[in-house]
């Protein structure tokens, strides 16, 4: 390059780059491989709110540039959020130590180095770390993230989002994976079938698969995520009592093998801000600025739905006074979508070992300005601590692309030992807030209730259903006794009318055959005699009658 053409150069980045007002310092311009310290590379202050993009190969630096800029936002008392995925950025609470890199990278770009450390709040995923715990409630983590997360088809996702309506509606909580896989069950058994007819069914098929995901989730420790306290995004707004900006520094080492749990977990995060906070328009200096590592994992396999809510969230939260920077390996993990959203770029070193990177290096370089570096080649080039800047002005234009050398952090690059996070933690006013889990009841133990409410019922039912039987089985008995004795009874009458109507007759026959009194006393010889007497008699009173020889007295 001619000496005219780097002078140009040179000044296009000195004028492109001469801001007034807070700036973030990145370092200084590169030309032919000799920095300018003279032309100092930077982004405004209040264009931090306006997006941007740290991208680089593993190992080239982005790590560091994410430390540098936050600790240069915490002195201008902007409270920052980073996720700490391998561990190391835990060090920005102990002072750096001096070396000869160091010494000699600072000389070299004509900026100071002292030594500081800065107000960090730790955190950790459901307590799994040393850190405060954060938690969120499956319902307000909602169907659309945790489909991400499970990996769900668009009929799951939708299947999943009328389960998250219906326990809504019903006011069942659910705070835990278990209270929602207590929901899909109920929704599968004939009560909940029933309960969901109006709203439309939730097949067996789709339920099993959801019931399976959650039974995995559970398995691999995601749970514990889940519950109750919930975590208040607003705690993320803070500053320490010296006026600079809070640093709160997620811990994320324990979940690597569920890296799209905890790329979830931060879009919910940025996603509840966005819900929570005012429209406040364009700031002198942004409320929070949000550091989104490891950016990839998030779009990896993700639904049309879900990327529709991420350009969303980006695209609006800006007028929240909300900057959001995603860290990644190369700009074509970030849809072009999203992408476009981010005026401003680090790009670290990219590697083109295959078609495909070449193919991903070519892309990248046609989103640049136009400029006299050839990046194509530069890009594969670049030293570590060494990235390709442009960003968007403070009147909204983009800058010159600009080589930088990078400045170093001036806290520890390197975890800072444990003992200091213990104590940190220990002495947050948020730890009394968010360290006791709290349980609830929840959908799990309401429909618990009702399924032994429903159990006793039923129990109660067959128990009368059965003192019912018996009760007809006695009544059954006690009329068949009744017809026995009836019929016993009436057999007995029977028997004592035959035996009188027998003894009736035998007494009408002995009767029938004894002669009567009057029998008796005609056959009787002396009525006979009697009779024969006065026979004599009459005869011989009847003769003088007749022949007129009655008696005289």
């Amino acid at each position: 390059m001619s000496e005219n053409v780097k002078t140009s150069q040179l000044d296009e980045i000195r004028a492109g780059y001469g801001f007034e007002g807070p700036t973030l310092e990145f370092g200084a311009a590169v030309i032919d491989g000799t920095a300018h310290p003279d032309a100092k590379v930077r982004i405004p202050l209040s264009a931090m709110n306006r997006h941007g993009l740290v991208a680089g190969a593993t190992g080239t630096g982005k790590t560091k540039t994410l430390q540098l800029m936050a600790e240069q936002l915490v002195e201008q008392g902007v409270p920052v959020f980073l996720a700490d995925i391998k561990g190391d950025l835990s060090g920005m609470a102990t002072p750096g130590e001096p070396g000869e890199r160091i010494t000699s990278r600072s000389a070299d770009i004509g900026m100071d180095w002292q030594p500081t450390s800065y107000p960090v709040e730790f955190y950790a995923l459901g307590g799994q770390g040393t850190g405060i715990p954060v938690r969120a409630s499956v319902s307000t983590f909602g169907p659309t993230l945790l489909s991400k997360v499970m990996g769900l088809n668009a009929t799951q996702e939708s299947s999943l989002g009328l389960v998250f309506h219906y326990a809504d509606t019903k006011g069942l909580w659910l705070d835990t994976i278990p209270d929602l896989r207590a929901v899909v069950q109920f929704l599968t058994s004939p009560e909940g079938k029933a309960d969901l007819k109006e709203l439309g069914g939730l097949s067996s098929v789709t339920a099993g698969v959801i019931l399976r995901e959650l039974v995995n989730f559970s398995a691999q420790g995601a749970d514990v995520f889940f519950g109750l306290p919930e975590f208040d995004t607003a705690d993320l707004l803070r500053t320490a009592p010296d006026g600079r900006g809070l640093i709160s520094m997620l811990e994320l080492p324990g979940v690597q093998n569920r890296p799209q749990l905890f790329s979830t977990f931060l879009m919910w995060l940025l996603a509840d801000l966005f819900h929570d906070l005012p429209e406040v328009g364009d700031l002198d200096k942004p409320k929070l600025v949000f550091f989104f590592d490891e950016a990839h994992l998030l779009f990896n396999g993700a639904s049309k739905p879900f990327l529709d809510a991420i350009q969303q969230t980006v695209r609006l939260i800006r007028s929240k006074g909300i900057g959001v920077f995603f860290v990644t390996q190369s700009p074509k993990d970030v849809p072009s979508d999203v992408l476009a959203q981010l005026g401003s770029r680090v790009q670290h070193a990219l590697r083109a070992f295959t078609p495909d990177d070449a193919k991903a290096l070519k892309a990248a370089v046609r989103t640049y300005p136009n400029t006299a570096y050839d990046l194509e080649e530069l890009l594969t080039s670049l030293g570590t601590g060494e990235a390709v800047v442009t960003v968007l002005s403070d009147k909204g234009v983009p800058t010159p692309v600009a080589w930088t050398r990078m400045r170093a952090p001036e806290s520890l690059m390197a975890p800072s030992p444990p003992a200091l996070l213990t104590e940190a933690v220990a002495v947050s006013p948020l730890a009394a807030k968010y360290s006791t889990y709290l349980e609830r009841e929840s959908a799990s133990e309401m429909l618990g209730k009702a399924e032994i409410a429903r159990t006793e019922a039923e129990k109660l039912a067959a128990q009368e259903a059965e003192n019912a039987k018996v009760r007809a089985a006695a009544a059954a008995a006690a009329e068949k006794e009744r017809l026995a004795a009836e019929k016993a009874a009436a057999r007995e009458a029977a028997k004592e009318a035959a035996a009188a109507e027998k003894a009736r007759a035998a007494e009408e026959r002995r009767k029938a055959a004894e002669p009567g009194m009057v029998d008796m006393v005609v056959k009787s010889s002396a009525f006979k005699s009697m009779l024969r007497s006065a026979g004599t008699v009459i005869g011989r009173e009847i003769t003088r009658s007749v022949f007129g020889t009655s008696r005289r007295r």
